[in-house]
Formats: C-alpha cells, structure tokens, sequence
C-alpha cells in the first residue's frame, strides 16, 4: 500500500527534479488498480499534463510495467495493439509511467507528464519511484 504521505513525498522529490531540469510536469501517484492518491501540477506545466500523468501512472499501476516498455508491443501485429483506444483513452504507451513494486507485487504506480522530451518525465518519475520505493 501507498500512503498519502508517501505520495506527497515522492511527488516533492519528482518536483525537485524536475525544478533542475528546468522543466514544469504533472506528477501523479496511483495505488495498485489505478486509483488516485495523490498528484500535483506545476505552476506553468501544460494544462493537458495531468491527463497524460494519470494514464501513465493508471496504465502502469494495471500492467505492471513501465509505459516505455508497453509502446512496442502497441503496433499493429502486436498484442497490445489497440490498447491505446481500447479504453478510451484511460491507457498510454508514451514512456513516464513506472509501477512501484514491493515483493514482486505492484502495489501503484507513479505517472509524469508534460515536458518536451519524455526522458525527462522517466526522471522525475524514476526519482518519486525511489520514495515509493522505501516505504
């Protein structure tokens, strides 16, 4: 389980990272079906940013892996084909997204959106992961 408290405190260090890359983001924390703990928008970060930081973070939470490692297997001729609008729109391929696991078990995810280069979403989210990863 996360805690509000780690939620908020993992979205603080995503903040904090994405203060030195000089970028502004949303981040969102999800518990393990996708639900939302707890999220926070930057002054300035694009206002369609908090959707792209919930479906990175939902589809993680569901699948278990990181949105990049899901884009491949979304073409045409692979098995995730069509998940993109299969759940209108709930899930995304776009890299950001990273399942918080504890035992082998995922227990949510943490979602990042809104800078120009999404390995700059990967990060932040790698640095709100570690949080999450402590608890």
């Amino acid at each position: 389980m996360i805690s509000l408290e780690s939620a908020q405190k993992a979205i603080e260090k995503a903040v904090t990272k994405a203060q030195d890359l000089g970028i502004t983001v949303t981040v969102t924390v999800v518990d393990d079906h996708g639900t939302l703990i707890a999220a926070n928008k930057m002054d300035g970060a694009l206002n369609i940013s908090p959707k792209y930081s919930y479906a990175k973070a939902f589809t993680s939470a569901n699948l278990g892996l990181p949105t990049a490692d899901i884009a491949g297997y979304a073409v045409e001729g692979k098995p995730y084909f069509g998940t993109t609008s299969a759940f209108g729109g709930e899930l995304m391929v776009i890299a950001g997204g990273l399942p918080i696991k504890k035992g082998g078990k995922v227990i949510g995810a943490v979602g990042v959106g809104g800078s120009a280069d999404v390995n700059q979403d990967v990060e932040c989210a790698k640095a709100a992961a570690e949080v999450l990863g402590k608890d």
